[in-house]
């Protein structure tokens, strides 16, 4: 039988965040940013002066595995905030000349003239995401990682090409930089 250990973990906050717990959600706000996470009621999370502290008794495998999550969300909100997370997408064009085109009223990305579609392919963006868009190259700049990863891998999924030979129709945009890695096109 294994032994249950305990697991404690303290999380430094900078300056300028503020930190607050409200019911099973943490929320940490700067300046007009803000983010919130979903917490676990088997990690206890406290927050005293300018620290968050994670602790678990008795942890189970399952209970280690939640500890871990919750304290790499935590670290994640609070990188966000210090310095926001960027992906950059690129658009790949063979055929013909594909545009991309950000409608601030809607939140989509329009993409026009995709493999010569008559049709624009229309793609969400969550709100909290910003799109800058560069000639061949888009950028999508937010506080949360999530929410920044999951556009980038919208844009790739609207324009993935279905039922054409991948080696001959190239067209797309594709990820080439994410936070931590960067991709090399040749």
């Amino acid at each position: 039988m294994a032994i249950k250990k305990e697991l404690k973990e303290e999380i430094e906050i900078p300056e300028g965040i503020n930190a607050s717990i409200t019911g099973s959600k943490i929320m940490m706000k700067k300046n007009n940013d803000e983010i919130q996470i979903e917490l676990n009621a088997r990690i206890k999370t406290i927050i005293e002066g300018n620290k968050i502290i994670l602790e678990v008794k008795k942890a189970t495998k399952n209970n280690k595995k939640l500890f871990g999550t919750i304290k790499a969300h935590i670290k994640n909100m609070i990188k966000g905030l210090t310095k926001k997370f960027k992906y950059k997408l690129k658009i790949s064009n063979v055929h013909f000349p594909m545009t991309a085109v950000f409608d601030k009223t809607k939140n989509e990305l329009v993409v026009k003239n995709f493999l010569g579609e008559k049709k624009e392919r229309r793609i969400k963006i969550a709100k909290e995401v910003d799109v800058k868009i560069n000639k061949e190259e888009i950028e999508l700049e937010s506080v949360n990682i999530e929410k920044a990863g999951q556009c980038a891998a919208d844009i790739e999924k609207g324009t993935k090409v279905r039922n054409k030979d991948r080696r001959i129709f190239q067209d797309g945009i594709f990820i080439s930089e994410k936070p931590g890695r960067i991709f090399k096109w040749n």
